[in-house]
């Protein structure tokens, strides 16, 4: 069968560094860092004190204040992104067809923060079993896709992905084959996460995930530099609208750039660590081209996944020497985590949507917080670092790794490339 073109109309973003699309933006482009003190609760006795938090949010500017305390935090965030995305694809919502509308979300965690209050709150009880009546529907991973849908009444395809940090690059290469199959017209996609809890930085810092860079939490996230030292954990949302071509030519949409390909593999290897040469990383990416019938010259650059770990980082640089060759040191490479941290679940539709801005405004925002090269990677090696650059981005390639070895990776193109 012929497959459908597939198109992005509308985008939606609540970051660390910016609220909506154009202050994210604004924020990668100027090499703005999202990391700062904790806010949410005492961080006294926690080895990292700091995150990427999303700032000056008010959620009752979005929601109703009664809707929104039986909603998660990952869930407003989900409604707010969405929001902004559906306002910019402008669709006609008495004319769209919205049994081929749906929702296919990514989170890796879900109502976390819920979660841990409900099961605080019953340890400090008697021994009763009180929860609140939302405690579940508030929790669980697959509840924002459904907000949504229940919103915009899209009776479309409607789940929720969990792989770990690659959870929304698979949302959206799901979205990309549902509507190239034929199955939908219209997609919301995309991923959300809120993980910035007493739970979160807990348990990641008992896996020594994090930096504890609590002198200067700024530079803590430096993808690619020798002293790199973990991740530094973010929080928000990313929304997309992903249309049939044809549907949006018809309609009068405003066309962003088209999904060329997604690719997905497994390190098969261990439960949170990559594998040392890369290998599902490389598989990934060539999945990907050979998805998108594109060759590794055809790419002007990868958002890598690039979390600022001390394995990880070599890995993928090692998986993508491999993958372009000498092409390679021609590509504009980078890590937007250094600015964002890492949105977990939420961090594919995120950096989807700066590898997508890249293309419609010809930059590629910088990797920053570059001090000391690695010498177990490349130096020639374009990352980017600090400072933004122009280029005529035509294909960009998005990587997200998650826990388990799960690798996605999705590929955008000019429009009529």
């Amino acid at each position: 069968m012929k497959l459908r073109r597939v198109v992005v109309t509308g985008l939606g973003a609540l970051t660390p560094i910016g609220n909506n699309v154009e202050e994210y933006w604004n924020g990668l482009i100027n090499g703005v860092s999202g990391a700062a003190p904790i806010t949410y609760f005492d961080t006294t006795n926690f080895k990292t004190k700091f995150a990427c938090e999303v700032k000056n949010f008010n959620v009752e500017d979005f929601i109703d204040r009664k809707e929104a305390r039986k909603m998660d935090k990952y869930a407003q965030y989900a409604l707010v992104a969405t929001d902004e995305a559906v306002k910019d694809a402008n669709f006609d919502f008495d004319t769209l067809d919205k049994d081929r509308a749906g929702v296919i979300w990514g989170s890796g965690i879900g109502g976390l923060e819920t979660f841990q209050e409900e099961v605080i709150n019953w340890a400090k009880g008697p021994g009763v079993p009180k929860f609140n009546p939302f405690f579940i529907p508030k929790m669980i991973a697959d509840i924002a896709g459904g907000h949504i849908s229940i919103k915009y009444g899209l009776r479309g395809p409607n789940f929720t992905t969990v792989s770990a940090c690659a959870s929304s690059t698979n949302a959206l290469i799901d979205a990309f084959n549902y509507i190239r199959l034929g199955h939908a017209d219209v997609m919301v996609t995309g991923g959300s996460e809120a993980a910035v809890t007493i739970a979160g930085m807990g348990g990641f810092n008992a896996m020594h995930a994090l930096s504890t860079r609590n002198d200067d939490p700024k530079t803590a996230s430096r993808p690619m530099d020798k002293d790199r030292e973990g991740f530094v954990l973010g929080e928000g949302a990313g929304a997309l609208i992903l249309e049939e071509y044809e549907h949006a030519v018809a309609r009068g949409a405003k066309i962003y750039c088209e999904v060329g390909g997604g690719g997905m593999s497994a390190d098969a290897h261990h439960i949170t660590a990559p594998h040392p040469e890369g290998l599902g990383a490389r598989n990934v990416m060539l999945n990907c081209l050979r998805d998108a019938g594109l060759k590794p010259e055809d790419v002007d650059g990868v958002n890598m996944h690039g979390t600022s770990t001390p394995l990880g980082d070599i890995a993928e640089s090692k998986a993508i020497m491999e993958v372009f060759g000498e092409h390679a040191y021609t590509l504009n490479l980078n890590s937007t985590k250094s600015m964002t941290g890492h949105l977990l679940g939420a961090a594919g539709a995120i950096e989807t949507i700066a590898s997508i801005l890249s293309i419609k405004h010809g930059i590629v925002p910088p990797t920053i917080n570059h001090f000391t090269d690695d010498e177990n990677i490349d130096p020639k090696l374009n990352f980017t670092f600090n400072k933004a650059q122009k280029r005529d981005m035509k294909v960009v390639m998005s990587n997200t790794f998650g826990f388990g070895g799960h690798n996605a990776c999705v590929l955008v193109k000019k429009l009529d490339l």
